[in-house]
């Protein structure tokens, strides 16, 4: 690929080679720029745009905020003034528009993008819409645009080849994981892995906030669970899982402070932080709080290795439920996401067996076995949920004493949970170990860093498709998307975070934005370098490319 920072003529067929590859067409307006991901139809058009120092943009009605969030990522790296215009009378470089005429074209997240030599201009139907045309157009432009303060003009100034792009995502849920439960993550790197996901068009981040090993959310009404479950005595040594290394974890948690500034800054960036609150498994950082709550009574500590826990909460006790049902109280008020993910896998149920309290409950309640029991609780849950207007979400487990009537499953356990789940009529977000589990290495060697188990290159994560075939047309509806998952337990550091993420992150926005037709590894590759310069410029530390690809 010729550097951008080297190289730029200023006819139209020139640049259309410089930001683009061939694509089976020799013709310079069937060129492919370096978007990623690929758009639905882009098409380069004879000329080029350039951002001059005197430009402005114009925001017509409603379409303020989202001028100024691009007026801002552009005088970043140019240094130019930029301002914002409501005044239609103005000559506008840039103009962006709301324009409702377009969603049957485009959808509701889709939109519109025209770059003549005199100016670009941005519709959409909505404000999602135009935030995703304004990453488009910053790809358009050479890599450094993407820098946070002011770089060197590329050669041949800020320019950009005309087109004209239709585009809009295939799947409303495009999203990753990530686990701040074992190693904590501080809201400073949570705000720019958003960034990251923004750039991409990924727009749903699951914050993975309890587990046994630690609590990280502030519940006011019981102050206990950051008090005591946001620390643990030691965590596993690294590379020696086996053994602990001795030093005091925590207290580490986000305030709810926090999370309402963590949750505005995602809004603006059209990027949805779905909450997870695991229950009734994956518990002991509560349990260590409150461990009346449990079938035993403890006591017990916040768990200090990596694994599956065996005291849970105890559904048979009205408290331990009620308990529940305040924390998503306060957690509804601080998240305004539709879904609520209440994990639900990985429950041993051997402490309900024993229980009294338990069987107790289930002879009450006419259940069969334990496995109902838990979709007991989850149906109190449920019920909660949808008095405050949210849908539950849970991993496949939730299957196993059958779904709740609401209940949405995201599919881990490889795709017959959500092919189960689809074919019952159920909402599915597919999340299959197979090809969407980055906390798996991408490559063999000595040189990578330690993993829990398993290889997931590159190749693999793009080769993924959410849609499985054996369900029916009318079945595919309810696969919401796909989501990739970054769990912690070898994640120690943001750093660790954005070398597992990259590029494998940026090849699954494509899987989740373009259709299964638009996909070509081979030809995927440059643009992706392309992005990786974009990364250089925001200092992301991640994996390089492999000098060959990975045998397929």
């Amino acid at each position: 690929m010729i550097s951008t920072k080297h190289f730029l003529f200023t006819t139209a067929f020139a640049v259309a080679l410089h930001f683009g590859i061939m694509n089976g067409f020799g013709a310079a307006e069937n060129l492919l720029p370096n978007l990623l991901p690929k758009p639905v139809k882009c098409q380069i058009r004879s000329g080029i745009f350039k951002l001059e120092k005197s430009a402005m943009l114009l925001a017509r009605p409603g379409a303020e905020a989202e001028a100024q969030k691009l007026a801002e990522a552009l005088r970043l790296p140019t240094g130019f003034v930029l301002p914002v215009t409501t005044n239609a009378a103005d000559a506008a470089a840039i103009t962006l528009e709301l324009d409702a005429s377009l969603k049957p074209v485009v959808g509701e997240e889709g939109y519109r993008l025209s770059v003549t030599p005199n100016q670009a201009l941005i519709r959409a139907p909505s404000e999602a819409g135009l935030f995703y045309a304004a990453v488009t157009l910053r790809q358009l432009f050479p890599p450094e645009m993407f820098s946070p303060s002011e770089s060197s003009v590329p050669n041949g100034g800020w320019a950009i080849p005309c087109v004209i792009i239709d585009d809009f995502p295939r799947f409303s849920w495009r999203g990753l994981l990530l686990d701040p439960a074992r190693h904590f993550l501080p809201a400073e790197s949570l705000k720019k892995f958003v960034d990251l996901m923004a750039m991409h068009k990924l727009n749903k981040l699951q914050l993975h906030l309890t587990d046994d090993q630690g609590w990280r959310i502030e519940i006011r009404k019981y102050p206990r669970l950051t008090e005591i479950g946001s620390v643990r005595k030691e965590s596993p040594k690294h590379r020696d899982p086996a053994h602990g290394d001795g030093i005091p974890y925590g207290p580490f948690f986000y305030t709810q402070a926090e999370i309402r500034e963590l949750v505005a800054y995602a809004q603006a960036r059209h990027v949805t932080l779905v909450p997870e609150i695991e229950m009734p498994g994956h518990f002991r950082s509560a349990l260590a709080s409150y461990p009346d709550l449990s079938c035993t009574g403890g006591p017990f500590e916040v768990r200090t290795r990596w694994g599956v826990e065996s005291d849970i909460l105890c559904a048979g006790n009205d408290r331990a439920v009620a308990f529940s049902k305040d924390i998503l109280d306060e957690v509804c008020e601080l998240f305004p996401s539709e879904f609520i993910h209440i994990g639900g896998d990985e429950c041993p149920r051997t402490r309900w067996k024993a229980c009294a309290k338990c069987q107790a409950r289930i002879k009450a309640e006419g259940l069969k076995n334990e496995a109902q029991l838990q979709t007991w609780f989850n149906h109190r849950i449920e019920e909660f949920l949808v008095s405050k207007g949210r849908r539950l979400i849970g991993w496949d487990e939730i299957l196993e004493g059958g779904l709740t009537p609401g209940a949405t499953v995201m599919s881990w356990r490889g795709i017959s949970g959500g092919i189960a789940a689809a074919k019952a009529g159920h909402d599915v977000v597919m999340s299959p170990t197979s090809h969407c589990y980055f906390d798996n290495g991408q490559a063999e060697g000595p040189g990578e860093p330690e993993c829990i188990g398993g290889v997931i290159p590159l190749p693999m994560v793009y080769s993924y498709e959410p849609v499985p075939e054996a369900l029916k047309l009318a079945e595919r509806a309810h696969v919401l998307g796909a989501q990739g998952n970054l769990w912690g337990e070898y994640i120690w550091t943001p750093r660790d975070v954005e070398y597992f993420t990259y590029p494998r992150a940026a090849a699954f926005a494509e899987v989740v934005w373009s259709s299964p037709q638009q996909k070509n590894y081979d030809e995927l590759l440059p643009r992706l370098r392309a992005d990786l310069e974009r990364l250089d410029q925001l200092g992301v530390k991640y994996r390089p490319l492999d000098a060959a690809p990975p045998k397929r």
